[in-house]
């Protein structure tokens, strides 16, 4: 659906976008890389090698409203954290998560009334001995139409706790496994220039963006997107801070802005060296 990916480290620093050290919208170089090694020997000639990552490289997703600073998205490429975006599969920790946020979505306000809470009379229906039939207390007895619950359900609190580490993981899961199924785009930015939402609606059939969760590393969603995208069916837009597992498993396709991927790579990332990356400027092209 998405477009290529590659695990070379090569890439071309483009012009007119602001971006981190990890995520940089590059052009495919095919320079080669002088990689680097970090191995020291002691005194005691033992080696001790430190372990290196090689970035993951995505090309750029057709946005929904170019605009001329924006660079090509057929030429260049974002260079992505492979801690957070090429993480090994845990279905374990998935279940975890997934049951943890649909736990906390409980309301828990089932309530049933106990033979103590329901209203009547407390008198003794017939006499103990004599009639033939079977010993009946009050007329609020859970045998009897009318009367109380046993055991039934009370007002509580289903949610669980998890620790934070745990879907920090879950997080990293789920994003490398739309990364691995080319499911994951990512777009210089989310912006829309106004809150119709029939221009909307049409560029995202003409893109095949049906089912897609769109992600913005914004604090507050872009108001003309959030606004023309609220009528659409089949997607959603949500910000990288209130993004949980749950949802990145259930839509289908997932497109983020470069904002959403630098927030992904400063929460998840872990201290990993990456390959070093050749950096020329795309004017010497």
């Amino acid at each position: 659906m998405f477009a290529r990916t590659c695990s070379s480290a090569h890439r071309f620093a483009a012009h007119g976008v602001s971006s981190s050290p990890r995520t940089t919208l590059a052009r495919l170089s095919t320079t080669a890389i002088e990689t680097t090694t970090s191995a020291s020997i002691t005194p005691s000639s033992s080696i001790q090698a430190t372990p290196y990552a090689s970035p993951l490289c995505l090309s750029l997703t057709q946005p929904l409203f170019p605009k001329p600073s924006d660079p090509n998205h057929e030429e260049h490429v974002v260079s992505l954290d492979p801690t957070v975006f090429d993480h090994p599969s845990r279905r374990d920790v998935l279940h975890l998560c997934v049951t943890h946020y649909r736990d906390s979505l409980r309301q828990g306000s089932a309530n049933t009334k106990t033979r103590g809470e329901v209203a009547g009379s407390g008198r003794k229906i017939r006499r103990q001995k004599g009639s033939g039939k079977a010993r009946l207390g009050d007329g609020q007895s859970p045998m009897l139409i009318g009367g109380g619950v046993a055991f039934g359900p009370k007002p509580r609190d289903f949610s669980t706790k998890l620790p934070r580490k745990v879907i920090q993981m879950g997080m990293r899961i789920a994003l490398s496994a739309r990364m691995r199924e080319q499911r994951l785009g990512v777009m210089t930015s989310l912006d829309w220039p106004s809150a119709k939402t029939n221009p909307l609606s049409k560029k995202i059939d003409q893109l095949g963006l049906r089912k897609t969760l769109f992600i913005t590393g914004h604090e507050i969603a872009p108001v003309g997107l959030k606004r023309a995208i609220g009528n659409i069916p089949s997607v959603k837009l949500v910000t990288a801070k209130d993004v949980n597992v749950y949802e990145i498993l259930y839509w289908q396709r997932l497109v983020l802005d470069v904002k959403a991927v630098e927030y992904f790579e400063e929460t998840l990332k872990k201290d990993v060296p990456l390959l070093p990356l050749t950096l020329l400027d795309s004017t010497s092209v």
